[in-house]
């Protein structure tokens, strides 16, 4: 068995004394590891850097065996994020999350918007927004994908600004002010037709929302914890 993809560096785990087993994202085979041999040279750990983009080549004699794998660098996304303590909690966080997703099973548009995620880490005034929405991404890939386009309620398109905590599902203003207390905030840039700039109060209610449904249908169920590093990157905002 052999298959060559391009991914993305979501772990990197010492085995042995010199090599290291990776988990990457990878565009056609899904979140898939193998073992790397030398993978704690000076030569390869600032390739094997979490979020790191990469070429990969990975070889087994059986399709179940942990395998061989060899990575080359396509862009260091790491590198990048190391300058703003933001932008690393954003990259730790999404490579933690996405650990979430089934082992081997492909998720083809998840890892576009994972790159081009990635690709705005050194443009503050960007980035921000395009996580909430990655997380979105991932709530969908995971099979439980929030309706941000019309009321609950009412059916209608305009004035949504709450999103109901159970069924993740957009409300007007009108149709939830008896209820505001208990509904979640619908964040200006995610709601239909919004243009403009972000502030930073909108990404942390889009990161409140996220996290809600995040705890609540994917962590929850699976007695996991939020990830240290969404923590911190909720704290930033």
């Amino acid at each position: 068995m052999e298959w060559r993809d391009e991914g993305i560096v979501l772990s990197v785990r010492p085995h042995g004394e010199t090599s290291a087993i990776v988990e990457l994202l990878t565009r056609a085979h899904g979140r898939h590891a193998g073992l790397v041999r030398g993978g704690r040279s000076r030569r390869q750990r600032p390739t094997l850097q979490t979020g790191n983009h990469v070429e990969a080549v990975w070889k087994a004699r059986l399709a179940e065996h942990l395998g061989n794998m060899t990575v080359e660098l396509r862009a260091a996304h790491a590198a990048t994020a190391m300058a703003e303590p933001k932008a690393l909690a954003a990259l730790m966080s999404l490579c933690a999350l996405a650990r979430l997703l089934p082992e081997r099973d492909p998720h083809p548009s998840l890892f576009e918007v994972t790159l081009f995620v990635l690709s705005y880490l050194a443009e503050p005034e960007v980035w921000p927004a395009l996580y909430v929405r990655w997380e979105l991404a991932l709530l969908e890939e995971l099979g439980f994908g929030l309706d941000l386009e019309r009321c609950a309620a009412t059916g209608d398109r305009e004035g949504l600004v709450y999103v109901s905590p159970k069924s993740g599902r957009a409300v007007s203003r009108s149709a939830g002010a008896p209820y505001a207390e208990k509904l979640l905030i619908l964040p200006r840039f995610l709601r239909p037709g919004h243009r403009g700039p972000v502030a930073a109060e909108d990404v942390r209610q889009g990161l409140v929302l996220t996290g809600h449904f995040l705890k609540a249908r994917v962590l929850g169920p699976r007695e996991l914890a939020p990830p240290e590093p969404r923590h911190r990157l909720l704290s930033y905002f």
